[in-house]
């Protein structure tokens, strides 16, 4: 484990693709994953917006497996703090509360000008895009994320995805500088 905990924003978990190699490399112990329910409450929230025609009680069962299998993820506790956070969007003081309270070094999101560096840096944390977080773990621990790959992969079953179609969807989802790097391990995937 690298002993990096992140607190994974909504939009690295939806779209899919990089939630399930998140997911699969905090399952494995690759780095702490962690979130709140009202994390959870965007993403599902983004993607019934998107796909209205979705299933919820699918979705809420995604949620459960998610909580269930990721070790100590889940933040409580950051609601009273709300008010000590200053961000350009209030929406988002949330995340940075949750971080906190959460013991995060980084939060993981798309969004970087939401989370100004003189905003959360006197808490200590690093905000990434996930793009910068997996190329940082391929490249410090690229058996671990290999394999983390070869495990989100080997679910993809209906239809069966190619390695060439599953790097496309990932670079196709905002991960162009992971895939690059993954493109040296195909051999491995």
């Amino acid at each position: 484990m690298t002993g990096i905990t992140a607190l994974l924003d909504a939009n690295v978990l939806y779209p899919a693709p990089i939630r399930d190699i998140f997911l699969q490399l905090a399952v494995d112990d690759v780095f702490r994953a962690r979130w709140t329910a009202d994390i959870h409450r965007e993403w599902m929230e983004a993607l019934l917006r998107k796909e209205p025609n979705r299933d919820r009680a699918r979705l809420e069962r995604t949620r459960s497996l998610m909580d269930r299998h990721t070790r100590d993820c889940l933040i409580v506790g950051y609601e009273e703090s709300l008010d000590e956070f200053q961000l350009p969007d209030p929406d988002d003081r949330h995340v940075l509360a949750a971080a906190v309270v959460g013991d995060c070094d980084r939060i993981i999101t798309s969004n970087l000008r939401d989370f100004p560096e003189s905003a959360v840096a006197p808490y200590g944390i690093q905000v990434q895009h996930p793009d910068e977080f997996l190329s940082e773990l391929l490249e410090s621990m690229p058996f671990h994320f290999c394999d983390a790959v070869r495990k989100v992969r080997s679910r993809l079953k209906a239809p069966p995805v190619s390695l060439e179609d599953y790097l496309f969807t990932l670079s196709r989802s905002g991960l162009k500088s992971t895939v690059e790097k993954l493109n040296q391990f195909s051999e491995d995937l």
